[in-house]
């Protein structure tokens, strides 16, 4: 079974990040990137599925130069390989030009699954696995708290509102999940020395087919036009009962339209 896993390189949710000054996109470049952390259960979700029904793994990312230190992070978990789209004229760009790059990449390998986190830490929006769908021409299940493998179909379980639901489709396909499906794994000294010898194939907008004019900030579907730092936080307010506490607080509550 060949799986391909989509990481991403993000600013580390756990420090300070901030967006560029001059068109509000997000500072990487000063930032302290990390694989995002979703996709490590995805990895892991990987690992599980080739180690019952055998195969191997190939991780795809596209990003900046630097996110070289992610995907070899990333392989020291115990994947194959990994394919690294990069090209300066991906910069800026929004979720659907992102989606046509991974798509036009994933055209050029063999795969019977594509993983990836549910979302991104720095984005959010949830859509990716969508949008690739409906690129490919496969289907996506989406949101899975368990998976399993049955034949020639997919089976996953995933949380909702009211329970749980279980969907079923034919490979390939492409599965998102939560951080809710396992514990990634810490990697082994002996996984980090072999992801140093693990092959990384870098290609460009030209190698997968891409214009670079169908990319970036000029080709994005949405802008952020205004942006302000989060206000310092200030004391709250201590209300002293002397008699009128409950009153003074409802006050209070009614203000901040509360109650």
């Amino acid at each position: 079974m060949k799986i391909v896993v989509l990481v991403k390189q993000v600013p580390d949710s756990s420090l300070d990040r901030h967006l560029s000054t001059d068109d509000f996109t997000v500072d990487r470049a000063s930032a302290s990137n990390v694989i995002n952390e979703i996709d490590e259960h995805a990895i892991e979700a990987a690992l599980k599925l080739v180690e019952e029904h055998g195969g191997d793994i190939t991780l795809l990312t596209v990003g900046p130069d630097h996110a070289t230190e992610s995907i070899r992070k990333a392989l020291s978990m115990g994947p194959d390989a990994a394919v690294h789209v990069v090209d300066d004229a991906i910069a800026g760009s929004c979720a659907v030009s992102t989606s046509k790059v991974l798509a036009a990449a994933l055209k050029d390998q063999e795969y019977d699954l594509v993983l990836c986190g549910a979302e991104s830490t720095d984005g959010g929006v949830q859509s990716m696995p969508h949008m690739l769908s409906a690129r490919l021409g496969v289907a996506a299940l989406t949101g899975a708290r368990e998976m399993s493998i049955d034949g020639d179909k997919v089976l996953v379980e995933r949380q909702t509102e009211d329970g749980y639901e279980k969907l079923a489709a034919a490979k390939p396909a492409i599965v998102s999940v939560w951080d809710s499906m396992n514990q990634p794994r810490y990697p082994s000294l002996k996984g980090i020395m072999s992801a140093k010898r693990k092959p990384i194939e870098v290609k460009s907008l030209s190698d997968i087919g891409v214009d670079a004019s169908e990319v970036g900030a000029g080709a994005a579907t949405s802008q952020v036009v205004d942006a302000q730092p989060r206000p310092p936080r200030e004391a709250g307010v201590r209300v002293t009962d002397e008699g009128e506490g409950g009153t003074e607080l409802a006050n209070y509550l009614a203000s901040q339209k509360f109650v």
